[in-house]
């Protein structure tokens, strides 16, 4: 499927990126280009894989020019370029309207117009039900892609969603190691919040089973399980030797949901549920208002959406076992004085 084939990664000095490229060292894909606007971390790719293969393309999603000049000749695309931090949207708003809306639009244009065969853009569960301006603009950074896949006809355009990746650039994890390391406090929002957990490498199989399963318009969500943030404290402290360690209560932040859903209920009674997978096919119906307007569906009412409460919930044990699936945290829990980052 990938062999002497182009990847164009938009986004790519990020954890995912680095998660790909982990993940396709040793492929036999012709060339990986990594598009992003960090020279710096560009370099320290360039520097820790040294592969021939790796191409660097400066560039902002946001410039379709510098877009399209690192499209032409590419055959696939993960669109993974995006603001992702809730508080930096909520400040800047409309900074996360122009790279996670207006900077999709681009990638998709470009993508159409240079005949790539397939793009896989990544959204959030945040995009569910949205209460903050990440979400909403990644519940619009979805709806233009379902929108570019009806009329891309050579290309085919799909999405996935997934929730907390864990270790990832700016997640709670590193900050609770830090707290730890340093003997303060682990300050948490609220000890029965709910969050899905997933690995880096599980959001690139998720990726990946788009890339390969997707229809135009589809979404593909990765069922995974949930643990409360208390949780996921205790099982650090565990891991960490430091059973005991103090828990300070802060409150929910602006912009912050109890518990997080991957799945609406509209979207859960269109799903089709394909094992470890759901797929969300788009809303084909036409622009005739009376399908919307005049017709409704009795099991949307009847339905649940899938959400980090009512999905499989890890105890401190099962939260220990799948943080021990990182290979830093495997190094912490031996005594290593490493970080995530590494």
């Amino acid at each position: 499927m990938f062999a002497n084939k182009t990847l164009l990664i938009t986004g790519g000095t990020g954890s995912f990126g680095n998660a790909v490229l982990r993940r396709f060292a040793r492929s036999d894909l012709a060339e990986i280009r990594i598009f992003s606007r960090d020279e710096k971390k560009q370099d320290d790719m360039r520097k820790r894989y040294q592969d021939p293969k790796l191409k660097f393309y400066i560039g902002d999603v946001r410039d379709y020019q510098s877009v399209l000049s690192a499209v032409r000749g590419v055959d696939y695309i993960f669109h993974a370029a995006a603001l992702k931090q809730v508080p930096s949207c909520e400040f800047h708003p409309l900074e996360a309207v122009k790279t996670n809306v207006l900077g999709t639009e681009n990638v998709l244009e470009a993508a159409v117009s240079s005949s790539v065969q397939r793009v896989v853009c990544l959204s959030t569960d945040k995009a569910v039900y949205p209460i903050n301006a990440m979400g909403i603009s990644k519940a619009m950074m979805e709806k233009v892609m379902v929108a570019k896949s009806r009329a891309s006809c050579a290309t085919v355009i799909c999405g996935t969603r997934y929730g907390n990746v864990m270790a990832s650039r700016g997640s709670v994890i590193p900050l609770f190691i830090e707290q730890i390391r340093a003997g303060l406090p682990i300050t948490i929002t609220d000890p029965s919040m709910t969050r899905f957990m997933m690995t880096l490498d599980d959001a690139v199989e998720l990726v990946l089973y788009a890339f390969e399963h997707g229809n135009p318009g589809d979404i593909f969500v990765q069922k995974a399980p949930a643990a409360t943030i208390e949780t996921l404290a205790r099982a650090l402290g565990k891991l960490m030797g430091a059973e005991n360690h103090e828990i300070r209560v802060i409150g929910t932040r602006h912009g912050e949901k109890l518990y997080e859903a991957l799945l609406s209920r509209e979207e859960r009674v269109a799903s089709e549920d394909l094992g470890g997978y759901f797929r969300v096919p788009p809303d084909l119906r036409d622009l005739n208002y009376g399908k919307f307007v005049e017709q409704g569906e009795t099991r949307i009412s009847e339905a649940e959406d899938y959400n980090s409460h009512n999905t499989a919930r890890l105890d401190v044990v099962g939260m220990q076992e799948l943080l021990l699936r990182l290979s830093f945290m495997q190094a912490i829990a031996r005594g290593d004085n490493v970080s995530p980052e590494e």
